[in-house]
């Protein structure tokens, strides 16, 4: 096993169903500390049964992108959580190279995981490692924002922002339940809510004149690990699912943050869902934050989306 760097550029990935023969690319952040090295050795020795493979660490964006796009023909396996699957395609998309390198193993080993949750991926690395080099690729989507940001998971406005903020402080005690805990907890004091205006491939679906509590736009289904604020995405079926929640009273807000994690929330009279390529979202007053995939944005009064079908893909089970 090696942990060299490589610069050529990508070549056509290997055959699929059976371990690759032109080896794997395993890359982990090196900041992962050394708690996770024994579950990284592992899923090294995992894959590396029947096939080459060279451990790549990265320290920053710049290690990120050298080992995505020198991958030389080699099965590239991400090893992290949704942090990592995000930056990984948004170099990619910027280089133009989300077909290219082939489909990508993943390993979750982040706190939410939850884009391996939607692609059905095992939990556990070691399992996840197995389907990595054994598993069937598949065509997933991507949404893209109009300044180029993208989504692999889900993207939401309102007190999206706010509930990471505050669930950051509860995910050492309390990992994947942090964040139905954080949106409770930022939910009820939101104030008056978000004055938004969202359309769907040209429908108004919120006019604005109420306020939202929330609009979600999903690939994936689940954000902070587990939690089903879009549940109804499909990430495999080329359009986006669209929640919006009105549930802006002290009472609803409670209501609707008690059901995201079991998804129940969508069945309340105050929540509109809908599907579409094309998503606007507009402040009438004020501004408002973006949270993409666990990535807050700064403040901004205007966003377009638009989802991008079967442009990368994925090793699934």
């Amino acid at each position: 096993m090696a942990e060299q760097q490589q610069q050529a550029g990508p070549r056509p990935a290997p055959g699929w169903g059976q371990e690759p023969p032109g080896g794997v690319l395993a890359v982990v952040n090196a900041a992962a500390g050394s708690a996770r090295e024994a579950v990284v050795d592992a899923v090294v020795g995992e894959l590396g049964r029947g096939a080459d493979v060279e451990l790549r660490r990265t320290r920053g964006l710049d290690d990120l992108r050298a080992a995505l796009l020198g991958a030389d023909g080699r099965r590239l396996v991400l090893l992290g959580g949704d942090g990592t699957l995000h930056a990984a395609l948004q170099l990619l998309h910027d280089a133009g190279a989300t077909r290219s390198v082939g489909p990508l193993g993943v390993v979750p080993l982040g706190t939410g995981n939850d884009l391996a949750r939607s692609l059905r991926l095992p939990l556990d690395p070691v399992a996840a490692a197995r389907v990595a080099v054994r598993g069937r690729p598949r065509d997933l989507e991507l949404l893209v924002d109009g300044h180029g940001r993208t989504t692999v998971n889900t993207v939401h406005a309102g007190i999206g922002a706010s509930a990471t903020a505050k669930a950051q402080r509860l995910k050492k005690v309390l990992r994947a339940g942090a964040y139905p805990v954080g949106a409770l907890w930022a939910g009820v004091g939101a104030g008056r809510g978000f004055r938004l205006r969202v359309e769907v491939d040209g429908r108004v679906v919120a006019d604005g004149q109420r306020p939202l509590l929330v609009v979600g736009i999903g690939i994936g289904g689940t954000i902070g690990g587990g939690a089903r604020l879009v549940p109804g995405a499909d990430p495999h079926d080329g359009v986006a699912d669209v929640v919006v929640s009105t549930s802006t009273g002290p009472l609803a807000r409670v209501g609707f943050a008690s059901g995201l994690r079991s998804g129940v929330h969508v069945d309340r009279h105050d929540v509109t869902t809908t599907t579409g390529r094309v998503v606007e979202v507009t402040a009438l007053e004020g501004t408002f934050r973006l949270n993409s995939d666990g990535e807050v944005t700064g403040p901004q009064r205007h966003e377009r989306f638009e989802m991008h079908a079967d442009v990368w893909r994925a090793v699934c089970p």
